[in-house]
């Protein structure tokens, strides 16, 4: 990965993190969140991947397929 692939990846990292806490309590459910990252040509793969980091890195909490912020 490049320098520049990395923090692409981080400023995708830290909107997906900003978007969950707007959400409140309530959270933020996958679906929508992928629909947008899929119009910019994300994978599902690549989504999975991405939220899967953000809850191991403690970032976020999943609960069924709603994303909580920690």
């Amino acid at each position: 990965m490049t320098v520049q692939q990395m923090l692409a990846l981080k400023q995708v990292a830290d909107a997906i993190i900003e978007s969950v806490k707007e959400c409140g309590s309530s959270g933020a459910p996958a679906g929508p969140m992928y629909a947008a990252l899929m119009s910019r040509g994300c994978t599902l793969e690549q989504f999975e991947q991405i939220m899967s980091g953000l809850v191991k890195a403690g970032k976020l909490r999943k609960s069924g397929n709603i994303y909580y912020a920690m």
